[in-house]
């Protein structure tokens, strides 16, 4: 996977940057990390600049955004609802209400977690898809993940830029982040399904 990002970007320079990470915001597994350091060093020693891969990345990052974020508008709440009140749904205890209270959720923290998991590897990507669902407006979801976007290119095309040939190294550090955030996330999230199972299957049935 490596080296083909490296190629890509090596022969295509500006449009290599930008097709990366419009693919890496849709398919996640694609490293970031990888293209946008490897493309701060290519500043070093070829004709592309840092604000030029800065430029192309965000716009790829925005890309990818808009595309997960109309799969979320697709997927509106009055979906979900009715896949919650399918035979499926009840037979998870799943409830039309829980559409509700993730809506609420987001209204109330929805601004907040799309600017800070710009920050988040693959959440960084993926959280454009509730963002469409709850139908953000694009006033505010377009700015945020702007801003959020460019503040992670900017700093990982800059430390690609000054760790010059060693700009793997930075891969490592940020590869260690991203494990540390993993684990994290998937302990929330294991958390979060052991009290709704205890809600639903346990405390339902008394």
């Amino acid at each position: 996977m490596q080296d083909i990002i490296l190629n890509i970007i090596n022969q295509y320079g500006y449009i290599g940057v930008f097709l990366l990470i419009a693919i890496e915001n849709i398919f996640p597994p694609i490293p970031s990390e990888v293209i946008l350091t490897f493309g701060g060093f290519m500043t070093t020693f070829t004709d592309m600049n840092v604000w030029g891969v800065i430029i192309a990345a965000t716009i790829g990052s925005v890309l990818g955004a808009v595309a997960l974020y109309s799969l979320g508008w697709i997927l509106s709440p009055e979906r979900l609802e009715n896949i919650f009140d399918s035979k499926f749904g009840k037979m998870m205890h799943l409830k039309k209400e829980d559409v509700g209270k993730a809506e609420n959720w987001f209204a109330e923290y929805g601004t907040k977690a799309v600017f800070l998991c710009r920050f988040v590897p693959i959440v960084r990507s993926l959280i454009s898809i509730p963002a469409g669902m709850a139908k953000m407006s694009w006033v505010k979801f377009l700015p945020l993940t702007i801003s959020g976007t460019f503040i992670w290119n900017l700093v990982l095309v800059h430390l690609g830029r000054l760790a010059g040939e060693a700009w793997e190294s930075i891969v490592s550090y940020i590869n260690v982040y991203s494990r540390i955030v993993l684990v994290i996330l998937v302990i929330i999230v294991l958390v979060s399904v052991v009290i709704f199972l205890k809600k639903r299957f346990i405390n339902e049935d008394k």
